[in-house]
């Protein structure tokens, strides 16, 4: 402070200024460097509502940036809510579509066919909407063509629909979302078939024409899960069993398997032929009645000393196995009956089968192997036939292969081609954003430093080495060079020694004015 103290007052304010300076300039750079944080706004899904987007907040005085993609709008974060409410007070953004709102503002009087527009364009933007909401969709218009509908069955035409989705970069739609696609649409339009439904992508490729036969067949998302995993599992057991044969990349495997999801429940009851030797008796009953003959009476030979016969009916008379027609004659006389009755025990089987969806019915396996490289050759070499021999039966077994099914395998050796690696041309320096982004922050720091040297080389430096100079030695008070003389007038002051030297010169050029002038100060002495 004391070095402060010493500089005049003109000094004193252009240091102050000076450090002033410096600390804006610091302080400015710092803040021009950090960028305030920015939230996300909105995602932009049409231009037209970006553009309307923009100009509200220009006159809202609201700061604004895009994302790097220029997809999406950033404010800071500060003010990011109480932006989006002003905004959806202006009903932005309006998402390029319409829906069932529409509906809301239907005026009086509007004719039949307005209003059946006005359903199909809120109809079309209702399930444009819900398609958006896929994580792999950025936008997507759906266009409906409803025919009218008539009385007569041979004008009867059906509905079509067609979809156009844009896809996020680096996103895909495999074939089960594009099915889930075409049902939705199909589901929200009465008599809509799904096989009228048209889904094409950004680029105008038509991917609801990848038809799967499984898909075909019938079959739900989890069972054609459930079939790759199946496919991808015979596939990698091939691999598996192949590649310490082989080597490392030296074999691929493909496995297509025809599973059965059947549910098969079968009751069935089965008897065998009785009797049976073996078969056992479960009850017999046997009942037996007879009646005894009156004896003759009267001369023998006589007819009419005989009783009469008794009647018989033909029904109850009892057939006896093995009987003559004596003993028939003999028995005529008699009544007799007798029942016999066995039951034996009834074979009965019951087998209740219920089948297990998912079961294999038939395997296609197709593998290839690479041929086999010497080091001593320059050529690979192909197997021999006993290699390969050894190599199918490896497959064959690995695969589980059943000739009963009607499995299928396979094995071919073919060199493997190297896969070329796809050249991309290096963009030019200037069209690499980053690159330019990161110039840009370079360029700004620099900017900072150059204005921070050259204040502190040009004022701050000089100031501060004034400042640490040390303070001069104090020197004894001396007389003024120049007195005032006799006579009135300024005579400048002479020292001893020259004084001195003076005197000795005027002795020599005139001793006798010395003398005189010494003689002088004596009698002036004695006086």
């Amino acid at each position: 402070m004391e070095a402060f103290f010493r500089l005049d007052p003109r000094q004193k304010v252009i240091g102050l200024a000076g450090v002033a300076l410096l600390l804006a300039v610091l302080v400015g750079g710092w803040l021009w460097t950090r960028d305030p944080p920015f939230a996300l706004l909105f995602t932009i899904q049409d231009e037209k509502d970006g553009g309307q987007i923009v100009a509200a907040l220009s006159q809202q005085n609201i700061p604004y940036r895009f994302s790097a993609g220029g997809h999406s709008i950033l404010v800071p974060q500060a003010v990011v809510h109480d932006t989006r409410l002003r905004l959806a007070s202006q009903g932005l953004p309006k998402g390029g579509l319409v829906g069932f709102e529409l509906m809301e503002t239907q005026k009086l009087g509007v004719s039949q066919f307005a209003e059946q527009i006005n359903y199909q364009r809120a109809l079309e933007g209702e399930l444009a909407r819900s398609i958006q909401s896929l994580a792999a969709v950025r936008g997507a218009r759906v266009h409906l063509a409803i025919p009218k509908q008539t009385a007569f069955l041979r004008d009867d035409q059906k509905a079509s629909a067609s979809v156009l989705v844009s896809l996020h970069a680096g996103r895909t739609l495999d074939s089960i979302q594009v099915a889930g696609i075409i049902n939705l649409v199909a589901s929200s339009v009465p008599q809509l078939s799904p096989n009228n439904v048209s889904v094409i992508d950004h680029e105008g490729k038509l991917i609801s024409q990848q038809r799967d036969p499984q898909r075909d067949a019938g079959l739900d998302a989890t069972q054609l899960r459930f079939v790759r995993e199946v496919e991808a599992d015979y596939g990698k057991r091939i691999e598996a069993i192949l590649t310490p044969v082989v080597g490392p990349n030296n074999v691929r495997a493909q496995v297509a398997a025809e599973l059965d999801f059947s549910q098969t429940d079968q009751v069935a009851e089965t008897y065998k032929p009785n009797p049976a030797t073996e078969t056992a008796i479960r009850s017999q009953q046997t009942a037996e009645a007879g009646a005894g003959s009156p004896q003759a009476i009267g001369i023998p030979g006589a007819l009419t000393n005989q009783p009469p016969v008794p009647a018989t009916a033909p029904l109850t008379r009892p057939t006896v196995p093995g009987a003559t027609n004596a003993d028939a004659a003999a028995n005529s006389s008699q009544n007799f009956t007798r029942n016999a009755t066995t039951n034996y025990e009834v074979d009965k089987t019951i087998r209740h089968t219920k089948g297990v969806p998912g079961a294999v019915r038939r395997l296609s396996v197709a593998v290839v192997v690479n041929h086999r490289k010497d080091p001593t050759k320059p050529k690979p070499i192909p197997l021999t036939a006993t290699e390969l021999k050894q190599i199918t039966d490896l497959a064959r077994e690995a695969m589980g292969f059943s000739k009963e099914r009607g499995d299928t395998l396979n094995v071919a050796n073919a060199p493997f081609t190297p896969a070329e690696k796809e050249v991309v041309a290096d963009a030019p320096f200037w069209a690499n954003q980053e690159l330019i982004a990161m110039l840009k922050e370079l360029a700004r720091y620099l900017i900072i430093a150059g204005v921070a040297f050259w204040l502190w080389t040009r004022v701050l430096k000089p100031v501060f080495e004034k400042l640490m100079e040390p303070p001069p030695p104090r020197l004894a008070p001396q007389k003024s060079e120049f007195e005032v003389g006799a006579d009135g007038m300024l005579h400048r002051h002479r020292g001893y020694d020259e004084k001195l030297a003076e005197a000795r010169e005027m002795a020599k050029k005139d001793p006798k004015a010395v003398a005189n002038m010494i003689k002088d100060w004596v009698d002036g002495g004695e006086h």
